[in-house]
């Protein structure tokens, strides 16, 4: 089969993939087990129903309808055995159709067998795909794929990685030099090296580095963020090789190798250069899609998922078949960098990602190409494992900085509404519910985020080096960003478990929320209690970590979002005043200042985003 007419394989787990990831591939009934000879052949036992209408191996025929030149799809694949195969697609609202089958009777010999679907029907939504019937035999199928009969142009792949987690990216390196395919589209793999123990001295590196061979370059900088490591991979690519795609890719994933091969071939089928996003899957429950397509929302400035998107979708309960709401197409306005591709002329014509160390890179970039006229389409069937963002809370954490000052600057970069008087609002009400919450140091960083905004783009690049350890240090004087192993280190709680679960219970009523935020705002007026210094009133889990909670306490141990330690909250009323000060006198400067900011970071917006200065900065 020629590798260019193929859209789609048909593909099976690994044998180090955890058996949770089935329901990924396969759509097996309880009783049934397909045998799974390699990642493209399986066996179908004997008197059984087996379904490919999987996350992994239904194809996406809308989108292909939508954004590509193809008209119709050819399901290829070499069968043995007996049963029958047939060919199902649905529609927008889930409603399933039957297309075509056929049976085989041939035990001995191998047979090929093909159907032609053409996607004339599939504007608005609906997938295709094919389930296999066996009688008093199995059935073997191999090599299956989704194809066309006309090859696509053939198009290569420069890969940049950034890495901080030098283990999770050997993996990730090693997965993409065992499949030849993929190695047969990659140009060269380019892994910015930023963190402190090195990539070319983690266990397996050698190994991974020797299937690749002379297609991988590791460079070695500064820690520039991931704007700065996934910059470096782009820049490479476009200055150093004539590469048709750039992917961008974290290193804290586990790799599905053929999403590399989906996003190309997308990409060389589109009817326009559009950006290629993947979905994420959730590492830590490997059958749950956690992100199917995102948006920001330029009235808030927020991003949040796309209408119709459905969100920590369970296959092992769930199958696609059986979930109408994965069946209309979804439209993004952008895609995270786990895994994301970019054809050349993107690049060229848009600029390079803006120096924003970490946060919100992803979604301006983005926004921008689609100013220039190029999409960002997030593919089904293309993903990779990562950890969701529902187990970590990084709006508290050091990174409140980078989400604070990096929101303002997409904001004033590219919303064409009046959204300063929405941001002042609901910048002073998160400010005063951090306050409650006796979590200082996040207000503390999202005001000094607000004054760097403020004093304009031209410290940008020079904040790449420079944000991260001056954040860390203002932080670490602020006892809620001082974490020990567990609450076992410190005193047992003295506040009333009976009070405490009375105060963990949210309010549905606006009356009732505005009586506890005034006796909470009281309360943070008034001297704690002498004890509470050295001794937490409770052990707040972090999913209770509330304001209407902490709000009325002087004192408490809080988890962190992932579980493995705990800081100790000490209300503190002269802080409190002080912070909130400060907030009140920088939203008043944003609210001011607003329109004129918007016109300095546009008319910055060249610069920032130039060849010449990313490549000062990494020759510096």
């Amino acid at each position: 089969m020629d590798q260019n007419c193929v859209l789609q394989r048909v593909i099976l787990p690994r044998d180090e993939d955890p058996l949770d990831v089935r329901p990924l591939y396969l759509d097996e009934p309880d009783s049934v087990h397909c045998h799974v000879a390699s990642r493209r052949s399986t066996t179908v036992p004997p008197s059984a129903k087996v379904s490919f209408s999987t996350y992994f191996n239904a194809f996406p025929a809308s989108y292909w309808k939508r954004w590509t030149t193809v008209d119709e799809v050819v399901l290829r694949m070499a069968v043995r055995g007996t049963g029958r195969v047939d060919v199902y697609r649905s529609r927008p609202s889930g409603d399933i159709i039957h297309i075509e089958g056929q049976y085989v009777r041939d035990a001995a010999e191998w047979t090929d067998v093909e159907f032609t679907v053409s996607l004339k029907p599939f504007e608005d939504g609906g997938w295709i795909w094919f389930d296999v019937f066996t009688d008093d035999a199995p059935l073997e199928i191999r090599e299956a794929a989704w194809t066309v009969r006309e090859p696509l142009p053939a198009q290569t792949v420069a890969i940049g990685m950034t890495t901080m987690r030098p283990v999770d990216a050997v993996i990730a390196l090693r997965a993409l030099g065992e499949d030849k395919a993929v190695l047969d589209v990659l140009c060269k793999v380019f892994v910015a090296d930023q963190g402190a123990v090195k990539v070319r001295d983690t266990e397996g590196f050698a190994e991974a580095a020797a299937l690749l061979g002379d297609k991988l370059e590791v460079i070695e900088q500064d820690n520039l963020g991931g704007s700065g490591g996934f910059t470096r991979g782009m820049f490479e690519a476009i200055e150093n090789t004539d590469a048709d795609q750039i992917m961008l890719m974290d290193d804290d994933i586990r790799l599905e190798p053929d999403a590399v091969l989906r996003s190309n071939a997308f990409a060389r089928a589109a009817a326009q250069p559009v950006i290629v996003g993947s979905h994420m899957l959730n590492l830590y429950s490997r059958a749950r899609l956690h992100s199917f397509a995102e948006i920001v929302d330029l009235n808030t400035c927020f991003w949040r998922a796309a209408p119709g998107a459905v969100t920590d979708h369970n296959f092992a309960t769930d199958s696609l078949r059986d979930t109408k709401e994965l069946h209309p197409r979804v439209n993004a306005t952008y895609n995270g960098w786990w895994m994301c591709l970019f054809p050349r002329e993107v690049v060229r014509r848009s600029g390079y990602p803006l120096p924003l160390f970490i946060k919100w890179d992803d979604a301006e970039y983005s926004l921008r190409a689609l100013e220039h006229g190029f999409p960002t389409v997030s593919l089904p069937g293309s993903a990779v494992w990562h950890m969701p963002w529902t187990d970590k809370n990084d709006s508290t954490d050091w990174q409140a900085y980078f989400h604070t000052r990096n929101r303002l600057i997409l904001a004033a970069l590219h919303s064409p509404y009046d959204v300063k008087n929405g941001i002042v609002k609901h910048g002073l009400k998160l400010t005063l519910r951090h306050l409650l919450s006796m979590e200082y140091s996040t207000v503390m960083l999202q005001q000094k985020a607000i004054e760097d905004f403020l004093a304009g783009p031209s410290l940008l690049f020079d904040s790449l080096r420079t944000a991260l350890p001056e954040v860390r240090k203002l932080r670490a004087e602020y006892s809620d960003a001082q974490t020990l192993p567990s609450a076992r280190e410190f005193p047992p709680p003295t506040f009333d478990q009976v009070r405490a679960e009375a105060l963990l219970q949210p309010s549905q009523s606006k009356i009732t929320t505005a009586k506890r935020a005034a006796k909470s705002l009281l309360h943070n007026f008034r001297s704690p209690a002498p004890d509470a210094a050295g001794r937490p009133q409770m052990n707040v889990p972090a999913l209770s970590a509330r304001w209407f909670l902490l709000g009325n306490l002087d004192s408490a141990t809080v988890s962190t979002a992932d579980g493995t330690a705990v800081a100790f909250y000490k209300r503190d009323p002269q802080e409190f005043r002080a912070l909130a000060k400060r907030a009140a006198r920088n939203y008043r400067r944003l609210g001011q200042e607003w329109d004129q900011l918007k016109r300095v970071y546009r008319a910055a917006l060249p610069e920032l985003t130039s060849t010449e200065s990313w490549r000062k900065v990494f020759e510096s």
